[in-house]
């Protein structure tokens, strides 16, 4: 595809309300910063503004790098349009994982002589940060940084800008959405799940029950699913909802003012009990050591002296054993749960 346009996607902000690097978040397994950088690739010219030299260098593209620190969005443009080959440049900022490439095909439609900035508007407000800026826009920018001034709506005001309504595209609101905070994070996203897997008695529960705390510490709500090979009991025999369940009845449901249960017959997929917990950050599920989740794996030497589990399916293992080869995957002593979160964090968070 040949465009009139660059394409510069803003990667420099330092993510203060969210606790960690937007770009880096994950949508359907893929980080922010690469589904723009897929989305956008076919549009010909795409690069990354970045705040620090080697901020990253693995998704492929250039990076330019800010010369004023710390000034925000505005010096990512001002790099843009001193970067870009071509006179017109779509501006996007990596916390905006639903942009299309079609919405910088939209607004180029747009492009004339009569304007120097291209900016999409809904009912709320414009959005600078998805909008195309013609090179004569960078003295204004220079201007504006030499004074101090480093609203964008500040830029928008001394151009010649066209807005552009959403209403009457074919793109909605959410396209153009931001994920600032945990919370934003969390009603579009999907949860991080892994196991912890090991033979029997290993200790699996007493790792979740310290990691529990470690991610619940560091802001990240925590859902855990225990995989039994075995049938169980779930209720108290003698009370009401044990009574119903013996009687014949299907599917059983308590709750009170501050929890709630749920004892139904049947199978259920691990895929469909995760789907029940929307709201948080985290999946921790114990057992399932023959599946495709990453897993953490317990090695104890009073159980076993050997990993059980696919070593490419492996996050790290958690052991008091010494292996006699290289088990190809970090090795954490048993009790060093702090260890074996910041491997998670690292392998699963990016963090």
């Amino acid at each position: 595809m040949t465009t009139k346009y660059s394409v510069a996607i803003l990667a420099g902000g330092k993510s203060t309300r969210m606790g960690q690097d937007k770009a880096l978040l994950k949508l359907n397994n893929e980080r922010f910063i690469d589904r723009l950088a897929r989305e956008f690739r076919p549009c010909g010219e795409v690069f990354l503004s970045a705040a620090h030299a080697g901020d990253y260098a693995d998704v492929g593209l250039t990076v330019v790098v800010d010369e004023h620190k710390e000034i925000g969005p505005i010096e990512g443009i001002r790099q843009a349009l001193i970067y870009a080959h071509k006179d017109y440049v779509f501006v996007c900022a990596a916390d905006m994982p639903f942009l299309k490439k079609e919405m910088a095909e939209y607004l180029a439609e747009f492009i004339s002589s009569d304007y120097d900035a291209y900016v999409f508007q809904d009912e709320k407000r414009c959005h600078p940060l998805c909008a195309i800026y013609h090179k004569s826009v960078l003295p204004v920018i220079e201007a504006q940084i030499a004074k101090g001034q480093y609203r964008l709506v500040d830029i928008l005001q001394a151009v010649r800008t066209k807005y552009v309504s959403l209403e009457y595209s074919c793109f909605d609101a959410k396209t153009v959405r931001n994920i600032n905070t945990r919370d934003e994070y969390r009603a579009i996203g999907e949860p991080v799940v892994f196991c912890v897997s090991g033979i029997k008695n290993s200790g699996k529960t007493y790792l979740i029950e310290k990691l529990i705390n470690e991610f619940i510490t560091g802001g990240r709500s925590v859902g855990v699913i225990k995989h039994d090979g075995h049938d169980f009991v779930c209720d108290i025999e003698g009370t009401d909802s044990y009574r119903f369940y013996q009687a014949g009845a299907e599917c059983v449901a308590v709750y009170s003012q501050n929890h709630s249960f749920l004892h139904r017959r049947g199978s259920i997929s691990p895929a469909e009990l995760i789907r029940q917990m929307p709201h948080t950050d985290v999946i921790i599920i114990e057992g399932l050591k023959d599946s495709d989740y990453p897993k953490v794996e317990v090695v104890r030497k009073e159980i076993s002296q050997s990993p059980v589990c696919d070593p490419d399916k492996l996050i790290c293992i958690a052991t008091d054993v010494k292996f006699p080869v290289e088990t190809g995957c970090p090795l954490y002593d048993i009790n060093d749960v702090h260890g074996v979160f910041c491997c998670i964090k690292r392998e699963l968070f990016n963090a």
